[in-house]
């Protein structure tokens, strides 16, 4: 199609392989959403500290470096829709636990809520390379764009409403009510992946999973503008990630209900964002736009520290989230269009990490920033920090800023040199 439109939806029109794993993950974003809520909010009210909810994300890094390398290794091996249904049992588990904790009541206790935080990284470090590797096999070249943007509207419609509904759980059913609903969440998404096709690895041959990954970090030396992407939003996350906040600023502004407010204003800028998104297609420096993205979303977050108004962050962190939803499009484009499938597993748990590691990383640097200062200090510095950094990548790996999708031809070795 020639025509502009805001969102293209072909792929959900034709394609049932991929409208499966739309409402797939429709589903089970809206109801981790809500568990994601209910946890930080727990370990808040338990222990009253900042450091107590930033432990959270320090907690999941290092499921998040062992277990997203080798879920790259299984997808490249592996049928990736068995790994998806596996791991989607799994989530199942780690849910019912923090279910059965809450059901204690007041003599609840912080560290089920810590050691399933570490299961939930490790499985979904192990599920997402093979459900991101589905997408490339299933969706045509020319709808990747397309997919890209309905996937960044399904995540974020998921964590629009999810939030809201969370907060709307806890308030009136605690959060026992948030969990049951996610678990529930579960079993309809491995139900719809139980329906997709085989995705089977398309390698005949395997070495030693220690060389595949070796094999996929060469590969990653030889793309420079691949790598920039990495380091680009890890360093964006890691000054500017300010999710492990917002119950302390809920409590500074006195508006407890701004809480899940506070999680969905970043979920409708990238709502916002993807709905509008067909201007895209237009661009071909992909990497500028992952640099002017990540710069701006350092400024949003700033910028949330200098208002006087808890009216004015959320106003923020929706420009935020938009900032946000443009960098992971045009990092999905450079990716999928120029990644071979038979790498694509290995890279998915190596961009899993970059993805994963700076927010995790982020929760610890704002929430011991905040102690050192004060909140407001947190996210001026934070803020601050990103703009600058992601601003010098454009000088610490030119090939980035040099990306020019129109090089690139299906079949041949992309280089950005």
């Amino acid at each position: 199609m020639d025509q502009d439109v805001p969102v293209d939806l072909t792929p959900i029109r034709e394609n049932r392989q991929y409208r499966l794993l739309f409402g797939s993950g429709l589903i089970t974003g809206l109801g981790s959403a809500t568990t994601f809520v209910a946890m930080p909010y727990q370990v808040a009210d338990i222990t009253g500290s900042y450091v107590a909810v930033g432990i959270l994300g320090l907690l999941e890094i290092v499921p998040l470096v062992v277990f997203g390398l080798w879920g790259g290794v299984l997808a490249d091996r592996l049928d990736r829709r068995t790994m998806v249904l596996a791991t989607e049992v799994a989530f199942m588990v780690g849910v019912l636990v923090l279910l059965f904790n809450a059901w204690r009541g007041d003599a609840a206790e912080v560290w089920p809520i810590y050691v399933v935080a570490v299961l939930i990284s490790a499985i979904d470090s192990l599920q997402r390379p093979s459900l991101e590797s589905i997408v490339p096999r299933v969706v045509p070249p020319g709808q990747l764009a397309a997919a890209g943007a309905l996937n960044s509207f399904r995540g974020s419609a998921a964590r629009v409403a999810g939030p809201a509904l969370g907060g709307f759980l806890i308030t009136f059913g605690g959060v026992e009510a948030a969990y049951v609903f996610d678990l529930v969440s579960f079993v309809v998404s491995a139900t719809l992946i139980s329906r997709l096709s085989r995705v089977p690895s398309l390698r005949e041959e395997h070495g030693h999973p220690w060389q595949e990954l070796k094999q996929a970090f060469g590969y990653v030396r030889t793309r420079r503008d691949i790598l920039g992407t990495y380091v680009c939003d890890t360093l964006a996350m890691f000054f500017a990630f300010p999710f492990a906040l917002f119950p302390f600023i809920a409590d500074k502004y006195d508006a407890t209900w701004s809480l899940g407010f506070m999680y969905t204003a970043l979920s409708v800028g990238e709502l916002i964002a993807s709905a509008t998104s067909g201007w895209s297609k237009r661009v071909v420096h992909h990497g500028r736009w992952v640099l002017f993205a990540g710069m701006a979303w350092g400024l949003s977050v700033g910028a949330a520290g200098l208002v006087g108004s808890i009216w004015w962050v959320l106003g923020c962190l929706v420009f935020a989230g938009a900032a946000d939803m443009v960098s992971g499009l045009f990092r999905m484009l450079i990716w999928n269009l120029t990644i071979p499938d038979e790498l694509r597993g290995r890279m998915a748990g190596i961009e899993l990490l970059s993805y994963s590691i700076g927010p995790q990383l982020g929760q610890v640097r704002s929430t011991v920033t905040a102690r050192l200062t004060s909140i407001r200090g947190s996210l001026i510095i934070g803020g601050a920090f990103c703009f600058g950094s992601v601003g010098a990548m454009r000088t610490a790996l030119p090939d980035l800023w040099k990306y020019d999708s129109r090089r690139f031809h299906r079949g041949d070795e992309y280089s950005s040199s």
